[in-house]
Order: structure tokens, then sequence, then C-alpha cells
């Protein structure tokens, strides 16, 4: 093997070695039965707020709310469905409005995003005496458990909660199939890990919610595409962890057609990179010197997206270097665990693994997305409702 071969395969291995060390991490830790946190201290929650922040979404916003007020609400609490009809252009505000909920309109075509909608409506409910609130997308159903499994835990303690995050429209394709796998490896093994090594389990942006102290010590004011990752960012930074609810979900629903769901991922996977740009020195410099709970965090954002990073093990795969050879043949079949547990602790069945069979062609979708996603990486962009 000539010096350049073995230069490449050095630097793809120090590329992709930290997030191999977060999956095996997850993954082992993920599929260990879970305990319950100790409490941490005993919190009144006497006044609950739902909030759905949505921009255009006239129609899908009952079939959320009415999600929501089937479930069972917990014992001496005052519950509050409020939607932020935030810069909308449809009837959003209206149906909403039928369908029972409180509306807060806002409107500023300046400053347009979900981060803004929520931080908009946090202040008044803070204003308002809420101990808590829960975040619903418009597009979302819950399962009936969704209040009481939330209360449970901000009462024992938790500073915020995130239950598990699926999706709604799973068998509508092959795509949306994937997706879901893919959400329960991400958004359920993912966090059960974390929550078995009592770190914070992070915030995927819908189903989470904060308590009202978490939210006086940390302000929401993150207005980035991801802004829950942001967001979760500054919470660990200052030493506060979100909850896993594993026993309840939210489900939301998911584009089908090819040019929205590539236009979907590219502006969240591009956003996350921007991030990571922003936020990774500061995290690995607090992690050297004396912050180890920002280590967790540190290795999440450096895990590419799954697509990219089984194609730079493939390609480590191919270079005539033994070591790096045996390295990506493991890393591989640490990937192939991964996908498999997720699937099995997210509750999917033989069809899920089927549809696996189909995930070559769509991490190629996912390359062909990438120059979309370094365009997203560039500069911020407004909240644009994604079609279905």
């Amino acid at each position: 093997m000539v010096d350049w071969q073995l230069t490449i395969a050095s630097v793809l291995v120090l590329v992709t070695l930290p997030g191999t060390i977060e999956l095996a991490l997850l993954t082992f830790a993920g599929i260990l039965p879970l305990s319950d946190r100790p409490p941490k201290r005993a919190t009144r929650i006497n006044k609950l707020a739902i909030v759905i922040p949505a921009h255009n979404e006239a129609g899908a916003i009952a079939r959320c709310v009415s999600s929501i007020s089937a479930c069972v609400v917990p014992d001496a609490v005052e519950t509050q469905i409020v939607v932020v009809a935030d810069n909308c252009t449809d009837a959003t505000a209206d149906f909403a409005k039928a369908s029972g909920a409180r509306v807060l309109v806002r409107s500023d075509p300046e400053r347009r995003s979900k981060g803004f909608a929520l931080q908009f409506a946090f202040t008044i409910l803070l204003d308002e005496g809420f101990d808590a609130v829960l975040v619903v997308d418009a597009d979302s159903t819950v399962d009936s458990n969704f209040l009481q499994e939330s209360v449970q835990l901000f009462r024992a303690g938790a500073d915020g909660v995130q239950a598990r995050y699926l999706v709604l429209n799973w068998d509508a394709s092959p795509r949306t199939r994937l997706m879901n796998v893919a959400f329960m490896a991400f958004n359920v093994l993912r966090a059960r890990g974390r929550e078995r090594l009592r770190l914070s389990v992070g915030i995927s942006g819908n189903g989470f919610g904060l308590s009202r102290a978490t939210l006086e010590a940390v302000p929401y004011q993150t207005h980035s595409l991801v802004e829950d990752l942001d967001y979760h960012l500054r919470l660990v930074e200052a030493g506060r962890a979100i909850v896993f609810a594993d026993r309840t979900r939210v489900r939301a629903e998911m584009p089908t057609g090819g040019r929205a769901a590539s236009t979907q991922r590219a502006r969240w996977e591009g956003g996350r990179l921007r991030t990571a740009i922003q936020n990774l020195p500061r995290l690995v410099g607090g992690a050297i010197f004396g912050r180890p709970r920002l280590i967790e965090p540190a290795l999440e954002l450096l895990l590419m997206p799954l697509a990219f990073h089984v194609s730079i093990l493939v390609l480590i795969a191919l270079i005539p270097c033994a070591l790096a050879r045996i390295y990506a043949s493991l890393a591989l079949g640490l990937v192939a665990l991964h996908v498999a547990a997720g699937t099995i602790v997210g509750g999917g069945n033989s069809g899920d693994f089927a549809a696996l069979l189909s995930a070559p062609f769509y991490v190629f979708w996912k390359l062909a997305a990438l120059p979309k996603t370094l365009q997203s990486t560039r500069r911020a962009a407004p909240w644009i409702r994604t079609d279905r």
C-alpha cells in the first residue's frame, strides 16, 4: 500500500471514529432494561400547557388538537391546548379555535421560525403561571397517556421530558417506512441508551416538554433550523437534563414525495451540520477542561447521518489496508446491530426488517441530496411548511 492510501485511510478512520464510539455506547446501553431515574425533588404541577406551533397547518391542526384532547388528564392538573398560529396565510387559527384550542396569533414576517413561535408562547404562558409546557407539532398525534407520563416525570423533578417520536404515516411509502426505522434507532434506541447511562436524552423537536424552572433558568431563545438541538446543548451546558418518556409516543406525518422529503432532510441535516460547526470547539474544549457531561453531546455532533457514516465506512473497506478494513467491517457490523436493535426496541416488525433491503437506495437518495444539505449550512432559513 502506498503512503497516500494509508493517509486517506487514517483520515477517514479519524472522521468516523467518534461516531462509531457514540453508536457503540448508545446501542449497547439502549438494549439494556430501563429503570426509572431516582426522583430529584418533588415538583408541583398544577397548570400544564400543550403548545402546538403551527405555520399554515389548516389541514392537520384539528386532528392534532383532537388527539391531545382525547388524552387522559392527570389528577389535579389544569391543562390548556395552545396553538401558535405563526405568520399563517390560511385558516389554521379558525380551525384550531373550532377544535377547542386557545389560539395565539403571531405576525412577524421578518422573524419566522419555530423557535420564535415557541419563545412567543412560552413568554406568555410563564407570565400566566403555567408550571410546565409540552410541545407537539401540528402534523402529529399523541398516545392517550402522553399527558400522564409527562406529568409523572415532571413531578419526579425532571427538568424536561421527551416522548418516543415516530412516523405517523409509516406505511404510506417505502421511504416513510425506512424513515420510521431510522426514527426508531435515532429517537428510541439512542434515547434509551442515554437514559440508561443517566445522560440527558436530547430533544427531538416534537413530543418534548420543559418545566417552568428550566425555562426560567435557560430561556428559549434559539431560532435556527434545528432549534431543538441548539436549545438542548444550552441545557446540558447549564447542567440540566431531559428525561425519556419511554412509555408514550408522539407520531408525525412525513412527506411521501421525493422532492419534499429531500428538501426536508437537507434542511434538517444542513442545520445540524451548521450547529456542529458552531458548537463543537466549545463542547470539546469544555469536555477537556473538566466538564465531562459535554463529552456525549460532542460525540453526538460528530456522528454523521447514518447514510454518510456508512458511505465513508464502505470507502475505508475498499482501501487495501488490513487494519482499516478490520475497523470498517466492525463499524459496519455495529451499524447493522444499531438499526436492528432500534427496530426491535422501537416496536418494529418483520415488514420493517424487509424494508431494510431497500436501504442502499435510501443511502443513494441521501447522497444525492448532499448539495442541498451543504447549502443549508450557509444561511438561516425561514419557517417553511413541508409538503406532505
